[in-house]
């Protein structure tokens, strides 16, 4: 701290004044022209330069995407500068928390005058550089055998059809091998070899086609002449429909006494598939499982099909493949049963399945013996990965093992990526997936109404709204409550379920929630075609949404004077709340709709009654219930906008 001035004592203190007040009073001052002389002949100030900043400090890298908010601060702009340069662009939904794609970083970027460049490695370009090099000749391509899916309704002869077709036409070589060990038959045709995927059903093939996989080349859809088009099999046509693969129908059990095939192929004609003879496309074959009659005919039909599909593969090629099934072997490890669609895999290749990889210990064929090698369209065990792949999973043989662990690394950390956002198409992502990408947009609907008046009628009136900008895609429209392959359709096609008057059946809803698949209930047909129609035109603004509460099963009925009808009920799934709304369903059909009017745990009155306890319910101003009934309650909560 400085010394204060009256502290140096009265000597010290003159003689400073004196030097502060007298120092520097005799030095002369120079005049004004001698100054303006001196400054004249100062030498001129170089103008400030700026430096420029350097081209490659203008580059901008991004993996894939890049925040806003990023983007900005790696630019030296601020953020809103950019948000508002994006406004004016166009682009609407938009704030300083949104991820932008690369070229949309790319267009603001340059308004900044900085390039984007998307560093981002595409798992195709992964698996190209992954890839053994093989110098591909044409002569090297080759004709390979088709893949067929067989398909129909329950009891209508599929699997007596694949028994006939493996003890009669199993492929030489293999005789007495158990086919069934992997769900695969190889077999021998006057036209070429053909393979035959015994799958349980369409609900298989639809989950393989949700995760991406084409693994049938044709399908077989199986009708029993004496019984006809049924709802499996109009579900069957429906999931064909959707993976547009060609349909040959053979028309089965003609050796009954009550075979009608001309009634089967007016039904089958209904459903838009015209039999051959009657001036249509699709070749339908009248087969016995049982005597033989017309399976070979049926099998060089299918041959003959797959030589107008031309489908042609390189064997000398790393093997590309689907996962066809695969489980945990306590012995053996994880097993995969793989489809080679492409190529060939051997013993020591370094495979990739889906998130799993590995090096592949040993190959086994469809009889289950080991082989050496497995071309196109054959199916194989696998064994050697490093865990159990999914159905449908994409399998590549790469060069070694440490370029497949890193195409399984990128695979987990995108489907984790996927996991964290909405997957589901609701009406309301359909119209901001119209606003931003512009262009001809389908719309994919499943249609499940309580009478096929109803259905037809809904399935005709929203087919009709389609536009030059919006096609409205009916995949399929029919009777019944909403089942677990109604959902796996949707989940395979982007599509959304609408449900007239008819409720989910069983484990439908969970699957739902779990598949995110949006479904639509109405009981007006009016309010559906006004919903599809204000979301083709971007108007739909949803305020309401339905909360599912839980679900009672009727089991007696009591008539009590002065108070009405009252349900004895045991809460099959999650509550029923004294507040809440109502449905009455009964055999998945809905009845009537409303509010309680009592609820009892014993002589008590209930605010709620939880999953697995006993209650009685009374219904507002409706007394019609019945034993077998259920009771769906449920609420209706208003929720904020979400389209932008």
């Amino acid at each position: 701290m400085p010394t204060p001035l009256g502290a140096l004592g009265p000597r010290r203190l003159e003689v400073i004044r004196g030097r502060d007040i007298y120092a520097g009073r005799g030095a002369v001052k120079p005049s004004r022209s001698k100054r303006r002389k001196a400054v004249a002949a100062r030498p001129a100030a170089r103008p400030l330069e700026v430096p420029a900043t350097k081209a490659a400090k203008r580059v901008i890298k991004i993996e894939g995407g890049v925040t806003l908010q990023d983007l900005a601060k790696r630019m030296g702009v601020k953020a809103t500068e950019v948000l508002f340069k994006l406004i004016g662009l166009g682009m609407q939904g938009v704030n300083i928390n949104s991820t932008l794609d690369p070229d949309t970083a790319k267009i603001v970027a340059a308004e900044f005058q900085y390039e984007v460049i998307d560093t981002a490695t595409t798992e195709e370009d992964m698996i190209a550089a992954a890839e053994r090099k093989v110098d591909e000749v044409e002569a090297d391509v080759v004709i390979r055998p088709p893949v067929v899916t067989i398909m129909g309704h329950v009891d209508h002869g599929k699997t007596s059809l694949l028994d006939y077709i493996q003890k009669t036409k199993i492929a030489a070589g293999e005789a007495g091998g158990i086919t069934q060990h992997i769900g695969s038959y190889y077999v021998e045709t006057a036209r070429g070899p053909v393979v035959f995927l015994d799958t349980p059903g369409h609900e298989a093939f639809t989950a393989m086609r949700a995760r991406g996989a084409q693994v049938t080349d044709l399908v077989v859809l199986v009708v029993a002449a004496d019984d006809g088009v049924m709802p499996q099999t109009i579900e069957a046509i429906s999931h064909a429909r959707a993976a547009n693969v060609p349909i040959v129908v053979a028309l089965n059990k003609m050796d009954k006494e009550g075979a009608q095939p001309d009634r089967v192929k007016r039904q089958l004609a209904d459903q838009n598939l015209l039999p051959e003879d009657w001036g249509g496309e699709t070749i339908v074959c009248p087969v016995s499982a049982v005597t033989g009659e017309g399976v070979d005919n049926l099998l060089e039909m299918i041959a003959l099909q797959a030589e107008v599909l031309e489908l042609k593969a390189n064997p000398k090629r790393p093997a590309r493949g689907v996962v066809i099934e695969a489980y945990l072997d306590r012995g053996r490890g994880a097993v995969a049963n793989v489809l080679v669609k492409d190529g060939t895999i051997h013993p020591g290749d370094f495979l990739v399945a889906g998130e799993a990889f590995g090096k592949i210990r040993a190959l086994a064929a469809e009889n289950g013996k080991p082989v050496k090698e497995a071309g196109p369209s054959r199916v194989v065990e696998v064994l050697g990965l490093s865990e159990v792949p999914m159905a449908g999973d994409a399998v590549n043989v790469v060069a070694d093992a440490k370029q497949a662990q890193a195409i399984a690394e990128s695979r987990t950390q995108k489907a984790a990526k996927a996991a964290g956002g909405p997957q589901r198409l609701s009406l309301e992502d359909f119209v901001k997936q119209k606003m931003q990408e512009g262009g001809p947009q389908d719309l994919n609907l499943v249609i499940k109404s309580d009478v096929q008046g109803s259905a037809e009628a809904l399935a005709g009136a929203l087919a009709r709204l389609s536009t030059d900008e919006v096609k409205v895609n009916v995949l399929q429209s029919s009777v019944g409550g909403i089942t677990e392959s109604d959902v796996m359709l949707a989940a395979a096609s982007r599509a959304i379920i609408i449900g007239f008057n008819v409720r989910p059946t069983g484990k439908a809803r969970k699957m739902a929630e779990t598949e995110k698949v949006d479904i639509r209930f109405y009981n007006i047909i009016y309010d559906a075609l006004d919903d599809v129609k204000k979301a083709m035109s971007g108007l739909l603004k949803p305020t309401i949404q339905e909360v599912f509460l839980g679900r009672a099963d009727v089991r007696q009925v009591f008539n009590i004077s002065k108070v009405g009808t009252v349900a004895g009920c045991v809460v099959s799934e999650g509550k029923i709340t004294r507040s809440a709304l109502v449905r009455l369903l009964r055999d998945q059909v809905q009845v009537w709709e409303g509010r309680i009017a009592s609820l009892k745990r014993f002589k008590d009155d209930a605010r709620e009654v939880l999953q697995s306890y006993e209650c009685g319910i009374g219904l507002e101003g409706y007394n019609d219930i019945k034993p077998g009934d259920v009771i769906e309650a449920f609420e209706r909560r208003e929720v904020a906008q979400t389209i932008a």
